[in-house]
């Protein structure tokens, strides 16, 4: 890259992120597709990674494997401080790089890499990597210690991203096709990651290696350490495309309690395969691990710390009871390798799909074990949390993603669509074809709205504006004028579709309400409360 190109690059970031106002170079360079990412695929990385625990230090390589898309001699890494790159190699040949911002690094070719080249480039780095305070919602790695005094450490970066740990393409929009991660610490203790271990070595410093290999591609923040004096065991899961194996790793004191409360990870399978088809990633398996926190949808490498106790932390965040019948992390955590995993946001501000879609898992989940009633309830439940502060889509281009309101008000505008098509087979169909269409694919909120809509054969392009790109929900007023009921939408864009299923005078029908006041002869009118709206029953003035 030329001066003047670079100057360029960096003026049209500046101009980017003044457009938003409070977002920074830093922020543009973290979110937007760059021209030094554009050009190049990525296809294989290899991390290898060393430990130091007692000093909280972090020193490795990665071999990036990549396809130019176009030619170009300028390639981003990210890479967040306090890490740094130490060297990058192509080859014997050593390159040199730029820091631009304080998380990328622009890597300079000592000539064209050609359009559809296959090249590869070897990155160390080291440094003592951004320590998580209250993961997984500040991110980082957590160094603590299990009940027992061992060492108990973990990463978990989904807000933050994977650069907070290892030079990477930390974009959503590019998943590598397959990883080799290898991760040495102390002997006595082991790590586990995503995919299959290939090996396990102790070397002469009684420095144990564990080497896992992920055979589907994966996003970067689904990539994971968990590093602990782990017990494990293995079991095989029936499912729709044949065994499928699964693992379970534990802390030796909780063994016994975990061969029965992990008995959740089967029925989620169970379920989630039936509503949104197979589990996606049977080559690489599924494993539930054992975490010093909450819990994390990594691919392959399910994180768990539920305390083992039904519910989010031992509460129903439905209030209906229906959310103490199961342990809230291992669904939903689960639930996110169809969702997030399986089809990943290219922009994190498109993050609805992983949250509202899992959120909304729940709701199948429980249905599928307690009748659908009681996945209602549950879904219609969680509304009490929604507090439509601000928009569910975020800003895109700039690593932001939309309100907190993406996992409830998620889930209840899809609880809402259901009751629109009014054809569960239908519906099912619907949310087992985004899986099989969009299979290990990166996709925009966009495609996910018009494939419901094109599938449904309803077009829901101004009900997603509504739900998504507002804070309003459509209010219901109806207004009783002698023996008729007149009723008409607020809050509502113009030109919303969204029927809605009432009583009147206790017998059902639909009406399709809209701006401009409409009539029926009733004395009472009742809503169904599975249709997400606000109502009013109002005097008439």
């Amino acid at each position: 890259m030329n001066k003047l190109t670079y100057l360029f690059t960096f003026f049209t970031l500046y101009i980017s992120s003044q457009a938003f106002g409070q977002y920074t170079v830093d922020d543009s360079l973290m979110g937007s597709l760059t021209p030094e990412r554009v050009w190049w695929d990525l296809k294989y990385y290899e991390l290898d990674v060393e430990v130091d625990i007692e000093n909280k230090f972090f020193k490795g390589t990665n071999v990036v494997l990549f396809k130019a898309l176009e030619s170009g001699n300028t390639m981003q890494i990210d890479l967040q401080p306090p890490m740094k790159i130490t060297s990058i190699a192509r080859g014997d040949v050593a390159l040199q790089w730029k820091k631009v911002g304080k998380n990328a690094y622009h890597v300079l070719f000592n000539s064209e890499i050609q359009k559809d080249q296959l090249s590869a480039i070897k990155i160390g780095f080291e440094g003592h990597p951004h320590e998580a305070m209250n993961a997984p919602w500040d991110g980082g790695v957590v160094f603590t210690k299990d009940d027992e005094g061992r060492p108990f450490v973990a990463t978990a970066n989904q807000g933050i991203g994977a650069s907070i740990w290892w030079p990477c393409k930390d974009h959503p929009s590019d998943e590598v096709d397959s990883l080799r991660i290898s991760v040495t610490a102390p002997d006595g203790l082991w790590n586990v990651s995503n995919g299959r271990l290939e090996s396990m070595e102790l070397d002469e410093n009684n420095k144990r290696t564990t080497t896992w290999f992920v055979n589907n591609p994966i996003n970067n923040y689904g990539v994971n350490i968990n590093i602990a004096n782990y017990v494990s065991w293995s079991d095989v899961y029936q499912g729709e495309k044949g065994p499928l194996d699964l693992s379970f790793y534990v802390l030796p004191e909780n063994l016994r309690k975990a061969k029965v409360h992990f008995n959740d990870a089967y029925r989620t399978l169970e379920a989630l395969e039936h509503w949104f088809g197979p589990y996606p990633f049977y080559e690489d398996g599924y494993k539930l691990v054992q975490v010093p926190y909450l819990g994390m949808e990594h691919q392959s490498s399910v994180t768990y710390g539920n305390g083992f106790v039904n519910g989010y932390k031992g509460r129903d965040l439905s209030a209906t009871g229906w959310g103490l019948k199961w342990d809230f992390i291992i669904e939903h955590e689960s639930g996110h390798e169809w969702f997030a995993n399986n089809i990943t946001n290219k922009d994190k501000a498109d993050m609805w799909i992983h949250e509202g879609f899992t959120n909304y898992s729940e709701n199948l989940f429980t249905e599928y074990f307690y009748g659908k009633q009681a996945g209602a309830d549950y879904v219609i439940g969680t509304r009490r949390l929604i507090q439509n502060d601000t928009p569910i889509i975020g800003d895109y281009d700039v690593s932001k993603s939309g309100s907190s309101d993406m996992y409830y008000k998620g889930g209840n505008l899809l609880h809402t669509i259901r009751q629109i098509i009014n054809d569960d087979d239908k519906w099912r169909s619907i949310l087992r074809g985004l899986n099989r269409d969009f299979y290990h694919q990166t996709v925009t909120s966009a495609q996910v709205e018009k494939y419901i809509s094109e599938k449904s054969g309803i077009d829901f392009s101004r009900y997603f504006d509504q739900y998504l790109r507002t804070t309003q929900i459509p209010k219901l007023v109806v207004i009783p004028k002698g023996r008729k009921l007149w009723y008409h939408w607020e809050d509502a864009i113009e030109g919303l579709y969204l029927p809605v299923d009432v009583l009147v005078d206790g017998k059902p029908k639909r009406i399709c309400p809209s701006a401009k006041p409409q009539k029926i002869k009733a004395s009472a009118l009742e809503v169904d409360e599975d249709f997400y709206i606000n109502f009013e029953m109002r005097s008439e003035s």
